[in-house]
């Protein structure tokens, strides 16, 4: 069995993720591809309070010069040449097309969960929305939803007929999102949006779970069975789980670490191997850079081992009350080399072209002003990012740190 120190646990992740250095994959739109399908799912999130969805955030902190065009590229390509496709994984995730068979047994969990319930009871409208797609083409949930007014209980709260019955459409496989306008969904049959060789294989449950196992360990580097439960969300129950690793160990796929101070062995992919050479030197500090992590990057998917190995606690606040809130909304973690070193919280507004950093605060023991390298490795940061989402102005606090890198970041622009 392989074993790691926490530090070299902690490299091996950063380099996996593509964080070290930060924003240097070339390639743009091919880089963006590569990126999902050498994961197998990348978390989809529609909000944009810092100028940019999750997985926009997550393709930036990687990716040169990033637009957020370069994932649109594939994920609403025209059928022939569309590669990624939302679908549910654990939450609303983007995922390679040829991975998709893994995921055909969701849709039929799903088709068993509303059989009996949405679509018996509201059979007339089911027929109605699928009539209509088929009829008249790709259509917006505000167009049926206007169509089918009638609120009925859904999830978490009440809705139209009309989005309630799209929306199990979709989680059932029956008509995808074939386009958004802004983050509104234009859904159209399913058979309209993925080409029929992405559609007809059909894998077992167990090959199902096995797959998409693996790709939860693709999408996190090194994963553990005692990482966060919402982790394995969608993966069957705990012996199914088990048979699938057992398996997918037996098969090679999967590699056996122990990481210092876990108790629990831990697995990563046999083809990131190479990369635990990489991480027994450290980072050289003189070329460390700076990037700012998205919420739901695949990175922060295990909190318990985030914080752990980066002795950094991370919660994202947006569902949580507004005076119960420790540091933010919609807050970043830092990512200094291989240490998280503080958090940022970046809104933009849109109409504005105006960035302001609401919050920057960092971790205790990390003296940023005392740090070589990091005012300019913060401020090139700062510039990408605003660059990304098109902000003509940057707007930041009054701390003697913010001040230098103003200062610094006006002589760049």
């Amino acid at each position: 069995m392989l074993s790691l120190s926490r530090d070299e646990a902690r490299r091996f992740l950063v380099l996996r993720h593509h964080l070290a250095p930060a924003r240097a994959l070339p390639g743009r739109a091919l880089a963006a591809r590569d990126l999902v399908r050498g994961w197998g799912a990348l978390q989809f999130d529609p909000l944009e309070v810092p100028g940019a969805r999750n997985h926009d955030l997550v393709m930036h902190a990687r990716v040169a010069d990033y637009a957020r065009a370069d994932t649109e590229a594939w994920l609403y390509a025209p059928q022939a040449s569309r590669c990624l496709v939302e679908v549910y994984n654990k939450s609303l995730n983007i995922v390679p097309l040829e991975d998709l068979a893994a995921h055909r047994f969701a849709w039929e969990r799903a088709e068993a969960r509303h059989r009996n319930a949405l679509f018996r009871t509201h059979r007339r409208e089911v027929d109605a929305v699928l009539a209509r797609l088929r009829d008249e083409g790709p259509t917006a949930t505000r167009a049926l939803s206007r169509d089918h007014q009638r609120a009925i209980d859904w999830y978490w709260a009440p809705t139209s007929t009309g989005r309630a019955v799209l929306e199990a459409l979709f989680e059932t496989g029956q008509v995808a999102i074939m386009r958004r306008e802004g983050n509104a969904r234009i859904y159209d049959l399913t058979e309209r949006c993925i080409a029929p060789h992405y559609l007809a294989p059909r894998l077992p449950r167990d090959a199902c779970i096995a797959q998409r196992l693996l790709t939860r360990h693709r999408s996190m580097g090194l994963l553990a069975r005692t990482a966060n439960t919402e982790v394995f969300v969608a993966l069957g129950d705990a012996q199914e789980r088990e048979a699938a690793r057992r398996a997918l160990c037996e098969a090679g796929a999967l590699i056996e670490v122990r990481v210092e101070g876990h108790r629990d062995p831990r697995h990563i992919v046999a083809a990131n191997r190479p990369l635990l050479e990489a991480c027994t030197a450290r980072l050289d500090r003189a070329q460390e850079t700076v990037s700012f992590l998205a919420p739901l990057d695949p990175l922060l998917w295990d909190r318990r081992l985030v914080e752990s190995l980066f002795d950094f606690r991370y919660r994202w606040e947006v569902y949580t009350a507004e005076e119960k809130r420790e540091h933010g909304y919609y807050v970043l973690p830092v990512l200094f080399g291989d240490r998280i070193v503080g958090r940022i919280e970046p809104v933009y507004d849109r109409r504005a072209q105006h960035l302001t950093v609401k919050l920057l605060r960092f971790v205790d023991g990390f003296a940023p002003t005392d740090q070589a390298h990091f005012l300019a490795a913060f401020t090139d940061a700062l510039a990408d990012y605003a660059r990304f989402v098109n902000a003509r102005e940057v707007t930041l606090g009054r701390t003697v740190f913010e001040r230098a890198v103003k200062k610094q970041l006006k002589l760049k622009r």
